[in-house]
């Protein structure tokens, strides 16, 4: 389709973070692109944290955008708080926090909203020498030299580009929830508030840590505390158990939250109470609605092929332990752009992405893997126990969790 006289043309599927972080490096280097989203409303209402690292600023920047102070909310250090509410363990490490809401807000500011097209859920895609065309269900055929599949866990792309590749359920639970930081109490503000915060129990992880509030205000008084709470459940019983909402019907990988049994939620509360440090306890109890998130693992053997290629969770999804989904897709967003800079011949960009990128995405994917076994509901061998049992110490969550070290460590 492409020629030396008119401007390649790229349809990314998925309008989330990682789409528009492609749609925004490919502008930058004179592609003309469309991002095409499922959802016919602007996405900007979700709330879950996001932990930043210098290769997600890396990426802003080779996107064009600048990091403000009003990015996210600083933190100076992590606490791990024991059962009766003391400091057990502390740790130095600067960081800033974000949230889903303030980066999507800052992606979808810079992006033309006349190349933004929602509501259109896709279909298929066929591909020839030339080009690919994409269907969607409610519009004519988009023709384009490279198509992009930027989305999501549940990708339509990645069904059709790699079928074989499925979810594989972790063993474990996450639940999640946010509580604003003037409902909380004096305690939870002066011990929790302020930190990357841990609580321990047997066989489970308890974390939380500040981040903007309302409108992505980052103002002392305004803010949200975002925790994230993990729990073995086991295949067979617990987490259908879990994901059977308020009408009987068992969901198959997750459960919306307005639809999670009363019963259920009254069960975390009460664990909660009973298993959590007296500040996570609380924050728990005052989340109104908490949400439910089964934890699975994702790879595939290529995120490229031809003309398709494949960016973040579409391709990769880890457990969240490393904090790196929104920098793995930003990283894939600028690899891929970088590539396709050094030559005009697309099918050879993809294959020198997916050198690059699986790598470096299933290195992520395994140490992710590594850092949540101990909480798995399915029993481990013996040498899975003993490699389990090197990051389950306080002091190895601290260190471990939510960090960009051993990717440096794996270049060095």
């Amino acid at each position: 389709m492409e020629n030396s006289m008119t401007r390649r043309r790229a349809v990314i599927v998925g309008g989330s973070i990682g789409g528009l972080f492609t749609g925004l490096h490919l502008l930058r280097q004179g592609w003309e692109v469309t991002i095409h989203e499922r959802v016919p409303v602007p996405l900007s209402g979700r709330g879950a944290g996001i932990v930043t690292h210098a290769q997600l600023f890396e990426a802003l920047d080779s996107a064009g955008l600048a990091a403000g102070d009003d990015i996210g909310v600083p933190t100076p250090g992590r606490v791990v708080l024991a059962r009766d509410g003391s400091i057990a363990a502390r740790r130095d490490l600067p960081q800033i926090l974000t949230s889903w809401g303030r980066m999507y807000e800052l992606l979808g500011a810079a992006f033309p909203e006349g190349m933004y097209h929602r509501g259109q859920n896709f279909l298929r895609y066929e591909e020839d020498a030339e080009g690919v065309t994409a269907h969607f269900d409610n519009g004519d055929p988009v023709r384009c030299d490279l198509l992009i599949g930027a989305d999501g866990f549940r990708s339509a792309v990645r069904a059709q580009f790699d079928p074989a590749a499925q979810p594989l359920y972790a063993g474990y639970v996450a639940w999640r929830g946010m509580v604003e930081e003037s409902a909380l109490s004096d305690r939870a503000l002066a011990e929790m508030f302020p930190y990357f915060a841990f609580c321990l129990p047997e066989g489970e992880q308890m974390l939380g840590y500040p981040v903007a509030g309302e409108g992505n205000d980052v103002q002392p008084g305004k803010r949200r505390y975002n925790f994230v709470w993990y729990r073995p459940a086991d295949l067979a019983t617990e987490l259908p158990r879990l994901l059977t909402d308020r009408n009987g019907v068992v969901n198959e990988v997750s459960i919306a939250p307005n639809m999670i049994r009363d019963e259920i939620i009254a069960e975390m509360r009460d664990a909660a109470q009973s298993l959590l440090s007296p500040q996570f306890a609380e924050l728990v109890a005052r989340t109104a609605q908490p949400f439910l998130q089964p934890i699975y693992d994702l790879t595939v053997d290529r995120m490229a092929r031809g003309r398709v290629v494949l960016v973040g969770d579409a391709a990769f999804v880890g457990r969240p332990h490393c904090g790196m989904g929104v920098t793995k897709a930003a990283q894939d967003a600028a690899v891929l752009a970088e590539v396709l800079d050094q030559t005009g011949d697309i099918p050879a960009a993809l294959e020198r992405f997916n050198a690059l990128r699986c790598a470096t995405n299933t290195y992520v994917v395994n140490h992710a893997r590594a850092l949540g076994a101990y909480m798995q509901a399915q029993v481990l061998s013996a040498e899975e126990r003993e490699n389990a049992e090197r990051h389950r110490s306080a002091d190895a969550v601290m260190r471990e969790t939510a960090t960009a070290d051993f990717l440096r460590q794996s270049a060095a």
